[in-house]
């Protein structure tokens, strides 16, 4: 049987984005969203897949938009750093891991960093 690991790297590996593995179950994940880089981080951290990009600068999008988005997609959510910087980030327990819910997980990250640079684009 895989292990976690195995599958994580086997399925970052068909991906035709820039990947590169960082560290043993640890991987580095370059994507655009919204005409811009998102260097999305991708790591396996005890009985977790954990991933996380930073999105936004200190001060570009309400923080109250961003709670208001936590409450509508599973398994993403935003959070910010003690500088305010707005990073997407999410978990999956390694149990769960097959090809499909990994590909959901990191597009429904995709599409919430697209999300926030847009809003914030188009409300400047």
């Amino acid at each position: 049987m895989d292990s976690a690991v195995d599958r994580v790297a086997r399925f970052m590996s068909s991906l035709e984005s820039e990947v590169r593995e960082v560290a043993p179950g640890e991987w580095g994940l370059t994507l655009d969203a919204a005409g811009y880089l998102l260097d999305v981080g991708v790591a396996i951290r005890g009985p977790l897949l954990r991933a996380q990009a930073a999105v936004l600068p200190t001060g570009v999008i309400d923080p109250h938009q961003l709670l208001y988005w936590n409450r509508q997609a599973p398994l993403v959510c935003f959070a910010e750093n003690q500088a305010g910087e707005v990073f997407v980030c999410g978990e999956l327990p390694l149990e769960s891991l097959d090809t499909e819910t990994l590909d959901r997980f990191l597009g429904l990250l995709l599409t919430s960093a697209i999300r926030a640079r847009e809003f914030a684009i188009q409300n400047a």
